[in-house]
């Protein structure tokens, strides 16, 4: 058995950060984007009325602690268990509501100070990235340096967290580890750790032996809650990703169906342009052949005209009766007759 809690769980992170001012200020600074004039000085904890309201899911897997400065700058610092889509949204919407909550009749807008929104992930969400650092705020699409000072949202991936490949602010390396590297396995902290006035405060509030029966059973009772969750999750994920794989079956059949009604709709359309060339032979044929019965019509005729003018001849003379006219010339007797 470790000799100190997880500072992630709810009992254990509001024990540090929401009960002792200094130390959230200390990591209020070590975190945050803020230049030296800039740094929180002191805090003032947001009354219980204020504190967004959590659904019944949020409750088991966002911690918060909120606060704002003598400057009267709003800060809501959370630890999120595991990552979800709207969860971007959901820091969104209270980081606004914390801004609008500033208006008042008559006020000046001056008047109106940033919002800070600090999240702690115990998630990967920006697999395409290796930074585990991410920072949205208003800021011109060309000109980087113009910035409009109201929302800030910040984004911990406390699992890609390595602070052998960090090079940044001391105390921002020493609380990343304090929320990564201490848990109930832990029997010696780090040296590093020990060393440092408020990251060592921190660890003698996360001892276990500083907690109670009834506030174990709520910590244990947290995690418990937690694993629920996070199989939940991973069942809905499972469910969804054999949903779109069977979407992506059927699209593909659809495919390949239409694919093939196009193949065949393409021989069809051959096969009538094939029959529609035969067609056109055909007809030309009979074109040809009816022209051809035409002139063979018209020579006969012809032919037929000169034989009986060659009869109509042979009559005048009177050498020939008309029965041998007509059997010469391959008449009949009418036709004979009526020359």
């Amino acid at each position: 058995m470790g000799k100190y809690l997880n500072p992630k769980a709810d009992l254990t992170f509001k024990k540090v950060f929401g009960e002792h001012k200094h130390l959230v200020i200390s990591l209020l600074n070590a975190i945050l984007p803020l230049e030296d004039g800039n740094r929180v000085e002191s805090i003032e904890y947001w009354p219980a009325d204020k504190i967004p309201e959590r659904t019944e899911v949020e409750k088991y897997s966002i911690v918060d602690v909120c606060c704002k400065d003598s400057r009267q700058r709003e800060f809501i610092v959370e630890m999120q268990m595991s990552w979800t889509e709207s969860f971007k949204k959901r820091v969104l919407l209270n980081a606004s509501k914390a801004y609008v909550a500033q208006s008042h009749k008559g006020m000046v807008y001056e008047d109106l100070q940033p919002v800070y929104a600090l999240n702690f992930v115990n998630d990967v969400f920006q697999h395409d990235v290796a930074d585990y650092y991410h920072y949205y705020h208003l800021v011109h699409d060309k000109y980087t340096d113009k910035v409009i000072d109201g929302l800030h949202l910040i984004f911990i991936e406390l699992p890609k967290f390595k602070p052998a490949t960090f090079a940044g602010r001391r105390m921002q390396v020493l609380w990343l580890r304090f929320l990564t590297e201490i848990d109930e396995t832990t029997r010696e902290a780090p040296a590093e750790l020990l060393e440092n006035a408020e990251v060592s405060e921190a660890l003698e509030i996360v001892e276990r032996a500083a907690f109670s029966d009834e506030e174990m059973r709520a910590y244990d009772k947290f995690w418990d809650n937690v694993s629920v969750q996070k199989t939940l999750e991973a069942d809905w994920k499972r469910k969804a990703a054999q949903a779109e794989a069977k979407a992506n079956e059927a699209e593909a059949k659809a495919n390949e169906a239409e694919a093939k009604a196009s193949e065949a709709e393409e021989r069809a359309s051959e096969a009538e342009a094939r029959a529609s060339e035969a067609e056109a032979k055909t007809s030309e044929a009979e074109e040809r052949a009816s022209e051809a019965e035409a002139k063979a019509s018209e020579a006969e005729a012809k032919a037929k005209q000169e034989k009986l003018e060659a009869a109509r001849k042979l009559s005048t003379t009177g050498l020939l009766s008309k029965k041998q006219i007509a059997e010469i010339m391959g008449l009949t007797a009418e036709e004979v007759e009526h020359l």
